[in-house]
């Protein structure tokens, strides 16, 4: 009879132990990856091929001045 006593005993422990914080739920993390926006990836090479237009377009100003006789 103590034999029986201390199996369930034992048995009540371990069960109580097991059910103690309920069932865990692992629920799946998901992750959405926004994509950068298509223009700024452009925005960068607009901006250069407009200063060097600028550039190009400013012409040679080292040159001194022509006066015209009067």
């Amino acid at each position: 009879m103590k034999k029986l006593v201390a199996l369930v005993a034992a048995v009540t422990l371990l069960t109580t132990a097991l059910h103690a914080g309920g069932p865990v739920v692992v629920e799946d993390i998901v992750v959405v990856e926004e994509k950068p926006a298509s223009s700024s990836g452009a925005l960068i090479p607009l901006l250069l091929l407009v200063v060097i237009g600028l550039v190009v377009a400013s012409g040679d100003d080292d040159s001194p001045p022509v006066c015209l006789p009067l």
